[in-house]
């Protein structure tokens, strides 16, 4: 049995009651920054919000640049893009670079003792410089005509996410660089013919992430989730907008 408290039909619900240390993903404390309702709906009560569609072409786009970082990995040299864009790195070598890829499974974790909470998160790779320290990298994919960049409100969303990887490293005990970077991909859509391929503009963005949110986060997401009231909702929540207007209307 694991050590770690499931829930009932194996789902990862929060016990109040239960010792074991409960494992909550670098999303769901992502969403408890979007909505603490949805979040209590979700850990505590065991509703998720409605899922969405998968995006299989982002997922491909991933796979292939894991390949290649992965090639330059094993050889100890910088790939093209790191050249391009004079990042003085290499693409770390770690014999749990795999599980740390692994969300599904694991992930980077960290016990956080005083709520004991298992906090993890998946990270898409990470590269190393002269100094030793590391640097977080995240694969982005889209496509859109304008020039790709971190500017818009719901971006934070990608800051934040880089942010829970640099701390999740720097609580495992390496030494990480405050600067990460997005491998932003563009799909191209200005070719005149299709011919059964799809070329990306590939950017490479820097952002100097600060991560002294999350551990207030996670105490604040504990005692949420300990709470027996439903908290507020976001601001923004459109879940919940659509919950309280279905309310009205049924």
């Amino acid at each position: 049995m694991s050590k770690y408290y499931r829930g009932k039909r194996g789902k990862n619900i929060f016990d109040p009651k239960s010792k074991a240390s409960f494992r909550l993903s670098r999303t769901r404390l992502a969403m408890f920054l979007e909505c603490p309702r949805c979040f209590y709906i979700d850990r505590r009560l065991g509703v998720d919000r409605p899922p969405g569609y998968p995006f299989s072409l982002n997922s491909a786009v991933d796979a292939l640049l894991k390949k290649e970082f992965d090639a330059h990995r094993a050889a100890q040299t910088q790939h093209p893009l790191m050249k391009e864009y004079k990042i003085d790195a290499v693409p770390f070598q770690h014999e749990k670079l795999n599980e740390w890829r692994d969300a599904m499974r694991r992930g980077i974790t960290f016990l956080h003792q005083p709520t004991n909470l298992l906090i993890t998160g998946g990270i898409d790779d990470v590269w190393v410089n002269p100094k030793g320290e590391l640097l977080i990298a995240d694969y982005k994919a889209t496509s859109k005509e304008e020039e790709v960049n971190l500017d818009a409100d719901w971006q934070i969303g990608y800051k934040r996410q880089i942010e829970i990887y640099q701390w999740l490293f720097r609580k495992n005990g390496f030494k990480v660089s405050k600067t990460g970077y997005f491998v932003y991909c563009n799909g191209d859509t200005s070719k005149e013919s299709f011919g059964g391929k799809l070329e990306f503009d590939i950017k490479v963005i820097p952002y100097e992430g600060d991560d002294s949110w999350v551990e207030p986060a996670v105490i604040d997401a504990h005692k949420c989730l300990m709470s027996n009231n439903l908290p507020k909702p976001g601001p923004d929540c459109d879940y919940c907008l659509y919950r309280d207007s279905v309310e009205q209307v049924v």
